[in-house]
């Protein structure tokens, strides 16, 4: 959805002069927080403060945020760094630490809350590698308490810096006060984003990966080891990936491809042709990377949301900024993606745009979750830091999105009490101006759920609460004649289900492209508009197969949430991207995506 992006009057200067307008899912708004010239990395002080790194003037700025909303209170909290970057907040046995990235070493601050500006620092890691087209590290700290590192490589693909004193394309693991380091993984060409998914012990990076890369393939169509353009603009994925201790995920000798069956997911490898076009260096040995993302998009910050109080809906999963491509014929990147989270197999889904539009003046670096629940997004391009604000007015039960359909549950959720408690009525207004009643199922001073009225208009809608003693405007929701309508991960009905798979035992399956090499598989389709419906009614394809239908109607666990499950057969083999579609009483759902392998 195309959304103005809100500009203070004090901040409408150069890019802003005119206004701007950026693409976020419905529910969310977005405005400029600040503006903070070369603004890379950000972490929220446990006081709810915000650092923000800034490398190029070797200052990190406090920025503090108005509890009335307005522009926040600026202190230079630290100056003359050599190149700061990274920022990790840890406490261990009451102490709590700030661990600080500059070029050549890390550094660690006590931390106190009323601090506005730094106190003196231990040099804690000395000596790091510095210079070269990756100069800048990340740190972050694990639930061992010890460091870990991103040292970026020195070139593009080199050799020479995997037999360097300290490899660089790799990530070094330190105790707490910086003693015992050691190589930690090894092949991550420059792993900006370092994360630890929350509750587990399990680290993640997201790496950039190389540029102008060779032609590895020997057929007719293409020159062996040339520089072919149309192939480089496609490969090699960026990386996101699980990270272990010990591994080594391939730069510079072998490169992550998305050539095959399983996509970006679990990829193999081929070999480099700069650095290992004899096969010398065995590729099948590398650990292969758990998901690649677009090439050149150059993913930068990483950013977990569980156990924040983000947007419900987007909780369970994780943010890349990506800072956007050179090396692409036609640009990539400019964004924040989101990856839902499969925490069966601890596993990304396919990733979903959370911002776009930004390509022409802006730049995202990372991102961090305010106390408040707000987005913030650094831009080091046009010196800005975004907040993205979740304001739903009425969710949808299925999926947790502000978009409900006639005949839906949907749900309204309040911060400021409710008048609930005597008489009222809850209308609902369409864009044609037809008002009607809906039908009110469960109430409480922070929650009403109720039954979206039938023959309402699509388009902006509007709801209002009436009692005795007036009327409470609870916003403006999106009516789309969802009936049957099936839910993808984006929220908005197009692009990848939100959908269960299951193998004949009924086991979860992980996210990824579907296999049917192994028996028969099954999908639950969520959505709106099948509830209690006969499954002999409801009709189901997958490009245009008719495939079973096993049960149509409420989910158990949530009975507001329709379900349909359907069987994959064998015959769907190797179908790659398929769309799945349902229709009931003549009408037919949009259509969402599957991959099958």
């Amino acid at each position: 959805m195309s959304q103005k992006l809100d500009v203070p009057a004090s901040m409408r200067t150069d890019v802003f002069a005119s206004d701007r307008y950026v693409n976020i899912p419905p529910g969310f708004g977005i405005s400029v927080w600040f503006r903070l010239p070369g603004s890379r990395l950000l972490a929220v002080t446990p006081a709810g403060d915000v650092l923000v790194s800034q490398p190029g003037s070797g200052n990190v700025t406090m920025l503090r945020p108005d509890p009335n909303g307005g522009t926040p209170v600026a202190f230079t909290w630290a100056t003359g760094l050599n190149a700061p970057h990274g920022l990790a907040f840890d406490t261990i046995q009451g102490n709590t630490w700030l661990y600080l990235a500059e070029t050549n070493q890390i550094d660690r601050y006590t931390y106190n809350a009323s601090d506005t500006s730094a106190p003196r620092p231990r040099v804690i890691v000395p000596g790091l590698p510095a210079g070269g087209n990756h100069a800048l590290k990340n740190v972050t700290a694990g639930p061992d308490h010890a460091l870990y590192v991103g040292i970026g490589s020195s070139c593009n693909a080199c050799v020479e810096d995997t037999t360097a004193p300290t490899i660089r394309g790799s990530i070094y693991r330190y105790n707490a006060d910086g003693s015992g380091g050691q190589l930690f993984a090894q092949g991550l060409r420059n792993a900006e984003g370092l994360a630890f998914v929350p509750g587990l012990n399990n680290l993640w990076a997201a790496v950039n990966n190389r540029d102008e890369i060779l032609y590895p393939y020997q057929d007719s169509a293409n020159g062996f080891g040339q520089l072919v353009r149309t192939y480089v603009d496609d490969h090699p994925p960026e990386l996101f990936t699980s990270v272990r201790s010990g591994g080594n995920y391939g730069w510079p000798f072998c490169n992550s491809t998305q050539d095959t069956s399983s996509g970006y997911n679990n990829m193999p490898f081929d070999r480099d042709m700069e650095t290992n076009r004899d096969g010398h260096v065995d590729c099948g040995a590398m650990d292969r990377v758990s998901k690649g993302i677009q090439a050149h998009s150059a993913p930068l910050g990483l950013h977990f949301l569980q156990g924040t109080g983000f947007a419900a809906p987007y909780r369970n999963g994780a943010i890349l900024a990506l800072h956007g491509s050179w090396d692409r014929t036609v640009p990539t990147g400019y964004k924040v993606i989101w990856l839902p989270w499969n925490s069966v197999s601890n596993t990304p889904g396919d990733p979903v745009d959370l911002i776009t539009g930004l390509h022409g003046f802006g730049r995202p670096v990372d991102t961090a979750v305010l106390p408040d629940g707000s987005l913030l997004v650094t831009d080091d391009s046009s010196g800005t830091i975004y907040r993205l604000q979740w304001s739903p007015s009425a969710l949808s039960a299925a999926n947790g999105y502000p978009v409900i359909a006639p005949s839906s549950y949907a749900a309204i959720y309040s911060a400021t009490p409710l008048p609930v408690t005597g008489d009222f009525t809850l209308t609902l207004t369409d864009q044609s101006g037809k008002s009607a009643a809906a039908q009110v199922i469960y109430s409480s001073p922070g929650q009403i759920n109720f039954i979206v009225p039938d023959g309402m208009s699509s388009g902006t809608g509007h709801l209002t609460l009436k009692t005795g003693a007036g009327s409470v405007d609870l916003g403006s929701p999106e009516i789309r004649p969802v009936a049957p309508g099936l839910f993808t991960m984006s929220g908005d009905g197009t692009g990848p289900a939100a959908v269960n798979v299951f193998d004949s035992r009924g086991q979860l399956l992980p996210a990824g492209p579907i296999d049917l090499s192994a028996g028969p598989v099954y999908l639950a389709l969520y959505g709106t508009g099948f509830r209690n419906a006969n499954p002999a009614d409801v009709k189901a394809s997958v490009d245009d197969v008719s495939v079973p239908v096993l049960y149509a109607g409420p989910q158990s666990t949530y009975p507001a949430l329709d379900q349909v499950n359907i069987q994959l057969p064998a015959a769907l083999a190797g179908a790659g991207r398929t769309t799945v579609s349902l229709s009931i009483d003549g009408i037919t759902s949009n259509t969402v995506e599957l991959t099958i392998r």
